[in-house]
Formats: C-alpha cells, sequence, structure tokens
C-alpha cells in the first residue's frame, strides 16, 4: 500500500501524489470499507478516487540514481521502427511502448520517431500519428523524471541534452551509411 504523500505513477495519468487513503464518503459506489487512494495529479488538474486493490497500474516513480542511470544509457538505446504506413497499424505498435509503463520503453519510442523523422528521405514532418505518440511519451517521461531530478519538468529535456555532452543519441542510433 502505498503511503500518504508518496509518488506515483498511476496508469496513464502519470505522476500522481497520494492525498490520502480512505474510505471517502463523496462516493456512494465506494461500500462502507473499501479503501480508496485519493490522488492529485502533478501535471494534471482534478483528484483521481482508486481503489486500493485496483488493476489500473501503480509505481513508485523512480529514483535521481535510476534516472540519471537511464539518461546515461540514451545512446545505447535502439530504435524500434514499425514498417507500416497505416495509421492505425502505426498507433497500435506505439501504444504497446505505453502498456509496460517503463521509462525504458518511452525513451525507445522517443528515440524510435526521432530517427524517423532524420532518416525520412524527403525530409518530410513526421506524421500527425508519431507526433502524437511522440509528445505523450515526452510528457510522461520528463514529468517524472523532472520528479526524480527535482527540476521543473521544461529543464529535463535541456539537462538531458547537458548530459550527453553534446554526443547526438540519435545518431548513434542510425545504421552506418
Amino acid at each position: 500500500m502505498y503511503e500518504v504523500g508518496q509518488l506515483i505513477v498511476y496508469g496513464s495519468t502519470g505522476v500522481c501524489r497520494v492525498e490520502a487513503v480512505e474510505v471517502p464518503q463523496n462516493i456512494p459506489s465506494a461500500g462502507k470499507n473499501r479503501l480508496y487512494y485519493r490522488l492529485k495529479p502533478l501535471y494534471d488538474a482534478g483528484v483521481i478516487y482508486t481503489p486500493v486493490d485496483t488493476t489500473v497500474f501503480m509505481r513508485p516513480v523512480i529514483s535521481r540514481e535510476r534516472a540519471e542511470q537511464l539518461i546515461r544509457s540514451i545512446p545505447s538505446i535502439r530504435p524500434a521502427p514499425c514498417d507500416s504506413h497505416s495509421p492505425q497499424m502505426l498507433g497500435d505498435h506505439y501504444k504497446t511502448f505505453f502498456r509496460s509503463h517503463s521509462c525504458e520503453d518511452l525513451m525507445q519510442l522517443i528515440k524510435t520517431v526521432y530517427c524517423k523523422s532524420r532518416l525520412s528521405p524527403t525530409g518530410r514532418a513526421i506524421s500527425k500519428t508519431d507526433q502524437h505518440y511522440l509528445r505523450r511519451a515526452e510528457e510522461l517521461l520528463y514529468n517524472e523524471f523532472s520528479v526524480a531530478l527535482e527540476m521543473p519538468a521544461d529543464q529535463v529535456k535541456p539537462y538531458i541534452e547537458h548530459c550527453l555532452g553534446g554526443f547526438d543519441a540519435v545518431d548513434a542510433a542510425l545504421p552506418v551509411q
């Protein structure tokens, strides 16, 4: 069971603070003895009530050490391209990266889309499907890193670039011509 004040990743919402573990009075279907978490998303408005025994994915936010380790591993991440040009199949492919709720998979999705845009022979911009999933992966990853690294979310990407010391992590994943 998570404790009040703890920061967790909740489903596809992202980082939330556990505000209470209680039997809510304002949810008639909750039952008189069923415990709920009251969660406050850090980067969205509102409050989430979810049963303590929910099947929705939850885990603690990663540690600072783990975030720094993951950032150092970026050059070794290989993209996972999808050969389909169908937006539906591409979307299904990208959704698999979110199902694990792991930072590693989000980093791989981000690198996959970056590489895809760099390898485009026509120099075309990435598709709306690519843009949508890239934006969502960056949002979830950078928000969690923001908490772990104790910095504003908008400073995470520049911090990662600084940590890589000018090394172009995308170029490292591109196939040798």
